[in-house]
């Protein structure tokens, strides 16, 4: 049986070496530090992992070393979503051949407006290819960047004809009302993780199965401690973890949590994206750094 997947899981950035590669040694490491500072598992290459600006031989290299490596001691998600649904199917059955818990689907996001119907016959056809595992499908709802959102009903009819692998949801939708209506509506049959630490006070409440975020990448070891104290968080934690997050996420993300990566280890080649993304400008340096100090990295 593969791991059950709940509580924080960070969303790993993917570092690249000079020429563009995943750097394997310092993905390890971070995956390492992730995982002893509290995480209960790591979402591999999704948005903050850069996964829709590599190939797909660049994405599964990183996903065989991922699975091979030490980081499988805790839960292993990965993002396989793709606007080609050939595509997605083999990325989907490499997670599934690999042992990964989960695969975090994005909907197709070329094509804009598309009818349910058409996102059922997407899913159940990469569902119907890995129908011989057991791996976790994981919906992942994103309309900033995707132009599409997940209605309700589509959940339903993809939880009624796929029991056995919907698994759940991450939203980082960013519209709380909508993840709430998601995990009261469909409760313990449909795990629901809003993309982001700041309402982790809340799980309880609102029955979220944890949280899968980016900014997690460095405020790790708060939002464990507030993930395990949900039932009585700190008054002092919740508005800290918020403003932490809020503080991150006014800044490009990406670039944002790979700096403060960066200045974690002391390695700046942790800062390197992938076009179209580019580095913190100078600007925006001084309050990364003054989030990296209250942070303690």
């Amino acid at each position: 049986m593969r791991n059950k997947i709940s509580g924080v899981l960070a969303a790993i950035a993917t570092p690249f070496t000079s020429n563009g590669e995943p750097d394997i040694d310092m993905f390890i490491e971070h995956g390492e530090w992730l995982l002893d500072s509290g995480c209960d598992g790591l979402n591999v290459l999704g948005t903050t992992g850069e996964a829709n600006s590599q190939s797909s031989r660049s994405r599964a290299f990183l996903m065989r070393s991922a699975v091979e490596s030490t980081l499988a001691r805790g839960a292993l998600m990965v993002g396989t979503g793709t606007p080609s649904v050939g595509e997605t199917i083999e990325l989907t059955c490499l997670a599934a051949d690999l042992g990964f818990d989960g695969a975090l689907i994005l909907p197709p996001y070329y094509y804009k407006g598309v009818a349910d119907d058409g996102l059922f016959e997407y899913f159940s056809r990469v569902i119907r290819a890995v129908s011989d595992s057991d791996i976790g499908i994981y919906l992942y709802n994103f309309p900033q960047m995707t132009g599409l959102t997940f209605s309700m009903e589509l959940v339903e009819r993809l939880l009624e004809a796929f029991p056995q692998h919907m698994k759940g949801m991450k939203d980082s939708s960013g519209d709380l009302e909508y993840t709430n209506s998601m995990a009261a509506t469909f409760g313990s049959a449909f795990d629901v993780f809003p993309g982001s630490e700041g309402p982790l006070p809340d799980a309880i409440e609102h029955g979220y199965a944890g949280c899968i975020s980016a900014s997690v990448n460095a405020t790790v070891a708060l939002a464990a401690n507030v993930w395990r104290q949900r039932d009585n968080v700190p008054a002092d934690d919740v508005s800290e973890i918020r403003e932490l997050r809020d503080g991150i996420a006014s800044m490009p993300m990406v670039a944002a949590v790979k700096t403060l990566v960066a200045l974690r280890t002391g390695n700046d080649g942790w800062r390197r994206v992938l076009p179209p993304l580019t580095r913190l400008n100078e600007e925006q340096l001084p309050q990364i750094e003054s989030i990296a100090e209250r942070l303690g990295i």
